[in-house]
């Protein structure tokens, strides 16, 4: 069987659930040697996942994975930047430790995760980052927005300084898909998002992973400084300000 990701060396943060859990295993089914990344547990036991408890916001925590992987594989093809926190305070309510937190985890984690394990990597390797569609719209949720707009400029920073040595860093942003992140969402919420969502639908994680493991593979070489929703079609029409209204309604401010 042809296998797309055959002998890579893949590291996946927030790999115990929601879409990094499925990502690993696809990744594995794939021919990948996954690193599977999480500070929870993971639930789930597949043959070429290996299991690393790390905080992604610890520079200790990634030098140690580094030298893990330089010592078991001596390289590393592949890197997803999946961890994430949700905040869904609003500009006036949010405090400076959820502020920071929200960016230390979204975007700093990024940041340490390719700042270490990028000297593992050769040309033709590849790195993807998980933003949201709140990262090119004007999202109600301010920390978890900005940092995810944060995100974005890692991203492109990162594209520009790695490109000269083959390595690509490409930006993929979800919109609402349903993971235990978003199983809180209030069902009236739910309904708007379904709603401004032309296809009239709540994504799949699978709907995100097909996408990653075509960024990861060798079918996307020239491609490098992408910034891709997966969102249905909701920000081709910047549907935002009703979800905001909708939050209001129910007494979220």
């Amino acid at each position: 069987m042809y296998r797309r990701l055959a002998k890579k060396v893949i590291v996946v943060t927030g790999a115990a659930g929601g879409i990094g859990a499925l990502l690993a295993q696809t990744l594995a089914h794939q021919g990948a040697y996954v690193i599977a990344a999480d500070l929870t547990k993971i639930p789930y036991n597949s043959a070429g996942i290996s299991q690393h408890k790390l905080d992604v916001t610890s520079e200790a925590d990634w030098i140690q994975l580094r030298e893990w992987i330089k010592n078991r594989y001596g390289k590393l093809d592949g890197l997803v930047n999946n961890a994430g926190i949700s905040n869904r305070d609003r500009l006036g309510t949010v405090c400076l430790g959820e502020w920071n937190q929200a960016f230390s985890v979204n975007c700093t984690g990024a940041l340490l995760a390719i700042q270490t394990l990028s000297p593992l990597m050769s040309a033709g390797s590849s790195i993807v980052n998980i933003a949201s569609i709140a990262a090119i719209t004007g999202h109600y949720a301010v920390a978890y927005s900005s940092s995810k707009w944060a995100l974005r400029g890692l991203s492109r920073a990162a594209s520009l300084e790695l490109g000269p040595k083959g390595i690509r860093v490409n930006t993929v942003m979800p919109g609402a898909i349903e993971t235990p992140m978003t199983s809180n969402v209030p069902a009236s919420v739910t309904d708007k998002l379904v709603g401004e969502t032309p296809l009239g639908r709540l994504g799949q994680p699978e709907d995100i992973t097909g996408l990653i493991v075509y960024l990861l593979s060798d079918e996307s070489t020239f491609i490098s400084g992408a910034e891709i929703p997966v969102d249905g079609g909701h920000t081709g029409h910047c549907g935002m300000k009703s979800v905001s209204d909708a939050m209001r309604v129910i007494g979220i401010e």
